[in-house]
């Protein structure tokens, strides 16, 4: 690797020796390059993707989903049993989630993590067992209240006083009996974009430490409720544990108040576990963060004298992001000189922020390769842009792709597996690409893609008379 050769260029993008490479860690294991340069996921070519689905198309390689999600099972499982204690894993859903996806990571052995009506129907749908989810959210309705304990969610994190209220009210009338779990706010600000930090205290999530014990105290006096115990969730893209020890040390603070008046059998500790979306990032392997976050709440409870619970952990991106790769085709490219001389080569592609709006939202930087070939050319420096109608269409803003990148040309994005299609949008009424499963060398459609025609079905007056009154 060679120092940054451009000004426009930020410090950490060094220029590549070959701009055709896969770093290690950013892609599917799977991903190589056949005889021709052309990208293989999972033994299937990125051509034969294209040409079977079009453009663009969200790629999601079955085998990383799987192994990822069997590797934080037994890391945690291996990690619990050394400190005597037993750990359960749910899959984030909010990261990405499908009936398909459902089904994969049940298969492996964890449990998954809702956070709304809708991806809990989306849960059932796969045939999730409700004993085995797990039902988060700040602004749960009623309605969805409801529909968790008739359906028999295994556990709901209860994020507010009125929701407690809501389930006091609902087990009541259902006779009913609910686990829940009290989320806290420990303090601990994540050394993130703001936007993903969720453990500081100025914000929407969970109770405060010093207000969680009267919350606690109050769910002890319904009978239709079950304390569970505690749940605390710091961030995301987190590398390295410093700041899942320290949360958990002030957690187990209160379990340990807590436990003077009746049993706390669970700590939560959430997930936000980083991944590489660049060559440059350095995410913190599977086992040595399951060992050092058990380890450190063993610590911690020893030093209180309190037993170990029993733990649980939400990791989402880092299970289903690497997995997923997006290609896209070439539109048109434009090299732009500012005035001090420096050059950018913007290259268009057919998506954008309607299906990757990581990069408009929070500053989100990505990788991109040319995918239909090898380039020829030398590297040369260039923003990934969208096809909307935004200067902010950005989906890889740094990159040094090859110089003779052209129109037509299949280009690739990987580390797209989370968020990506759970933020995707309709915006400039462009349809969402479809998701496709590979692996031994076939695909599948695991969520369709949308058409035109979708958008206008919604259109209550296409006909030229708008929907009658109380329609939706």
């Amino acid at each position: 690797m060679l120092a940054p050769a451009d000004s426009l260029a930020p410090e950490w993008l060094l220029v590549p020796d070959d701009p055709n490479d896969l770093a290690s860690g950013v892609w599917p294991a799977s991903a190589r390059r056949d005889d021709d340069g052309a990208l293989v996921l999972a033994g299937v070519r990125a051509t034969e993707l294209a040409r079977t689905y079009g453009t663009p198309v969200l790629v999601l390689d079955e085998d990383e989903v799987r192994t990822r999600a069997r590797a934080f099972r037994v890391a945690f499982d291996r990690a619990a049993a050394e400190h005597g204690t037993t750990a359960q894993v749910y899959y984030a859903g909010k990261a990405f989630l499908s009936t398909t996806i459902a089904r994969w990571v049940v298969d492996e052995g964890l449990r998954v993590d809702v956070c709304t009506g809708g991806e809990l129907a989306v849960a059932l749908a796969a045939g999730v067992a409700p004993a085995s989810l797990g039902f988060h959210g700040n602004n749960k309705s009623v309605a969805e209240l409801e529909r968790a304990v008739q359906v028999g969610v295994g556990t709901i994190v209860v994020d507010s006083a009125i929701e407690i209220e809501r389930l006091a009210a609902i087990t009541a009338r259902t006779d009913a009996v609910q686990r829940v779990m009290v989320r806290v706010i420990s303090g601990v600000h994540a050394e993130t974009h703001d936007f993903l930090a969720t453990a500081h205290e100025d914000q929407k999530f969970g109770f405060p430490l010093a207000e969680a014990e009267v919350a606690v105290a109050r769910i002890r006096e319904i009978p239709g409720l079950e304390f569970a115990g505690l749940h605390c969730h710091i961030g995301s893209q987190i590398f390295g544990v410093a700041g899942f020890r320290e949360s958990a040390s002030r957690v187990l603070e209160l379990h340990a108040a807590l436990l003077e008046h009746g049993p706390v059998p669970q700590l939560n500790l959430g997930g936000g576990f980083g991944i590489a979306y660049t060559r440059v990032d350095d995410p913190t392997p599977i086992d040595e963060l399951a060992g050092a976050i058990v380890a450190a709440v063993a610590e911690g409870c020893a030093a209180r004298g309190i037993p170990v619970p029993a733990l649980s952990f939400e990791p989402g991106r880092a299970i289903i992001g690497t997995a997923g790769v997006t290609l896209y085709e070439v539109g048109t490219t434009k090299d732009v000189t500012i005035a001090s001389g420096a050059t950018r080569r913007y290259v268009s592609v057919d998506g954008g922020m309607s299906d990757n709006a990581r990069t408009a939202l929070y500053g989100a930087s990505y990788s991109a390769r040319l995918a239909s070939r090898t380039g020829e050319g030398e590297p040369q420096l260039s923003r990934v842009v969208g096809k909307h109608c935004e200067s902010g269409d950005i989906v890889v803003d740094h990159e040094y792709l090859p110089a003779d990148l052209a129109p037509g040309d299949l280009l690739a994005v990987p580390a797209t597996g989370a968020y990506c299609a759970s933020l995707s949008s309709n915006y400039n009424h462009v349809p969402r690409p479809p998701i496709v499963a590979v692996r031994d060398g076939r695909s599948r459609v695991i969520v369709r893609g949308e058409t035109v025609d979708d958008l206008l079905a919604r259109d209550a007056g296409i006909d030229g008379a708008d929907a009658p009154e109380g329609d939706r």
